[in-house]
């Protein structure tokens, strides 16, 4: 146990890990050819339910996690995070949107997230996506032992600053393994050489969103769905990371590579 409480996991342990992991990644492979207009995020649920349940054959993290009432998150445009998947919500042509999956496989978490264009993005969606996914590359770049939470967060910071994006505050990674949520809290922005100092062994995510305006966020009357204040668009990407001997480790890597982004 590493100070402060965050576990350090064996290297046998990391593997239990990344078997999770790379499930929760292949949901994530397998749904995108749904991802098209005219398609509700309800029936993109089903689609990751099913694969879930009866392909993979585990267990969907998020289901009735904390009330929560389906298998993925949805995140369409201006929502932030935590969007509910509804029959009601169509997707169409030039929308963004975020899937996030969680799965568990004997007793470990696999968790990811990652942005898919419905047709072709205005130029802004498109930077937001591609700088928020730059962004997250720069935090797991910045990650290996003895380096701290706040050079991470700073180097995602420094990376949607530059693009004028702002970073969303109220949310943040966290510690995963047999605990779906755990120490350490994983900001997305900071000062180098601040916060806990890492060491091999520790996994956690790194999860920005970034908001095409200003940061302020605000949640709606179903109890999950947080969307930007000023209504503008928001991007988010969310990787598992452990940190190696030698820096780092991405355990939710994609089954079919990366495509036309930067490869980790």
């Amino acid at each position: 146990m590493a100070r402060g409480g965050v576990s350090i996991k064996s290297p046998e342990d990391i593997e239990k890990s990344r078997v999770a992991a790379q499930l929760a990644a292949e949901v994530l492979s397998m749904i995108e050819p749904f991802v098209v207009p005219g398609v509700s995020t309800d029936r993109l649920d089903q689609i990751c339910h099913n694969h879930i349940v009866n392909v993979q054959g585990v267990i969907p993290a998020n289901v009735g996690y904390q009330g929560f009432p389906k298998t993925i998150l949805t995140s369409v445009n201006q929502v932030v995070c935590h969007g509910i998947p509804s029959s009601e919500r169509i997707l169409k042509k030039g929308d963004i949107v975020n899937i996030d999956v969680a799965v568990i496989k004997d007793g470990w978490f696999g968790d990811t997230s990652r942005m898919f264009f419905v047709g072709a993005p205005s130029v802004l969606a498109r930077r937001l996506v591609e700088t928020t996914y730059e962004a997250m590359l720069a935090g797991i770049k910045a990650v290996k032992p003895g380096a701290t939470l706040g050079d991470v967060g700073h180097a995602i910071q420094t990376v949607a600053h530059r693009e004028h994006f702002s970073v969303v505050r109220e949310f943040c990674g966290h510690g995963i393994g047999q605990v779906y949520h755990d120490d350490p809290n994983v900001l997305h922005y900071g000062q180098r050489g601040e916060g806990l100092k890492l060491q091999a062994g520790m996994v956690f995510t790194i999860e920005p969103m970034l908001n095409a305006g200003k940061r302020d966020i605000r949640h709606l009357p179903d109890g999950w769905t947080v969307v930007t204040k000023d209504r503008s668009l928001s991007a988010q990407w969310e990787h598992m990371v452990a940190v190696t001997p030698e820096g780092y480790d991405v355990l939710t890597a994609w089954p079919g590579g990366t495509g036309s982004y930067a490869p980790i």
